[in-house]
C-alpha cells in the first residue's frame, strides 16, 4: 500500500554511533583555492621532497608546505631565485624563518615550496563528522575549521627591494601602519603669530621613569581596537613555530588515526533533551 502523496515514507532505519575519543583533535582543513590533489608532484618526489607542516599552537595557526613542481615548462628558475631571497628577508623581518633549512654559501635562496596558511573560521553551532560503514553511522565532534591559502608577504618585500634598486619612487614604501579609519582627520594647523619675546626665565624639569607595562607601547591617536589588533600581530610573530609530521591520506599512520574515528562501543546513550527544546533550535520553526 503506497503511503498518501506528500507525506515522508521511512525508507530504513540507521543506527547512529557517536565518541568523542579524538577530541579536540579533530579538525576540518579547507583548501578553497587548490586546483590539484594535496600531494607532492611527481618531479618533486623524484628529488625526495615531502609535504611538511608546522604550527603555533598559541595563536591557532597552522602552515601547509607543498612542493613546486619545478619542470621546465611550467617552472622559471630564474624568477625562483629572486622570490627565494625575498621570501628569506620576510621572514627575517618577520622572525618566522626556518630554523632547519641552512644555505650553503654559495648556494642562492630559491622558492622551493607553496607555502598554505589556515585562517581559522567561527563555528556556528556544532560540526560533525559522519562516516557511513557496515550500515552504521559513526559520528565525531570537529573541534576547529581552518582555511588554507597561500601566503604571498614575500611579494611586498621582492616589490620594496626592486624599488630600491631600480632608484624609484620610495613614496609608497610601508613607513608604519595606515591611518587609523575610527580617528578624525587632524585639522590643518593655523599660522602661529610671532609674540614679543619676553625676559628669560629659568625652569626645573624632573623626570620619572615609570616601570615597563607589558606587551608592546603604541604611540599615536590609535583606537583601542587597532591597539588590539597589532598586538595580535607581534604575539603572532613573537610564538615560535613548531614543526609537524605531515602524513598523507594513504600512509600508515593516517589510515590509523581514521580507525579511531569508528566507536567500539554498543552501550545505549539516554537522550535527556525534550523533542520541545530541540524543535525551538531550529531555525524558521
Amino acid at each position: 500500500m503506497d503511503a498518501p502523496q506528500g507525506e515522508d515514507r521511512l525508507v530504513s532505519v540507521i543506527p547512529v554511533h557517536f565518541t568523542n575519543a579524538l577530541e579536540p583533535q579533530i579538525h576540518l582543513h579547507q583548501f578553497p583555492l587548490l586546483t590539484r590533489p594535496l600531494e607532492v608532484p611527481p618531479s618533486a618526489a623524484a628529488s625526495g621532497k615531502r609535504i611538511r607542516a608546522r604550527v603555533k599552537s598559541k595563536v591557532r595557526r597552522l602552515e601547509v608546505h607543498v612542493p613546486v613542481d619545478t619542470r621546465a615548462e611550467v617552472w622559471n628558475a630564474e624568477r625562483s631565485k629572486e622570490l627565494g631571497t625575498a621570501r628569506v628577508e620576510d621572514d627575517k623581518e618577520k622572525n618566522q624563518e626556518l630554523p632547519k633549512v641552512k644555505q650553503r654559501e654559495v648556494e642562492e635562496p630559491r622558492l622551493p615550496e607553496v607555502r598554505m596558511r589556515s585562517e581559522q573560521i567561527p563555528h556556528n553551532g556544532t560540526y560533525i563528522l559522519g562516516v557511513l560503514r557496515e550500515g552504521r553511522l559513526h559520528l565525531h565532534p570537529i573541534s576547529e575549521t581552518h582555511q588554507f591559502r597561500p601566503t604571498l608577504t614575500y611579494m611586498d618585500m621582492h616589490t620594496r627591494k626592486t624599488r630600491r634598486n631600480r632608484g624609484g619612487d620610495d613614496s609608497d614604501e610601508d613607513d608604519g601602519p595606515p591611518p587609523d579609519p575610527d580617528e578624525p582627520a587632524p585639522a590643518p594647523a593655523p599660522k602661529k603669530e610671532k609674540k614679543p619675546t619676553g625676559p628669560v626665565k629659568e625652569i626645573q624639569v624632573a623626570v620619572r621613569k615609570t616601570g615597563e607595562a607589558s606587551g608592546p607601547q603604541f604611540q599615536g591617536g590609535m583606537s583601542q581596537v587597532r591597539r588590539e589588533m597589532l598586538t595580535l600581530i607581534h604575539a603572532e610573530e613573537d610564538e615560535r613555530w613548531e614543526d609537524f609530521e605531515y602524513c598523507g591520506g594513504e600512509t600508515a599512520e593516517a589510515n590509523e588515526a581514521f580507525e579511531s574515528v569508528f566507536s567500539t562501543s554498543f552501550q545505549e546513550l539516554e537522550c535527556k533533551s525534550e523533542i520541545t527544546s530541540l524543535l525551538k533550535d531550529v531555525p524558521g520553526l
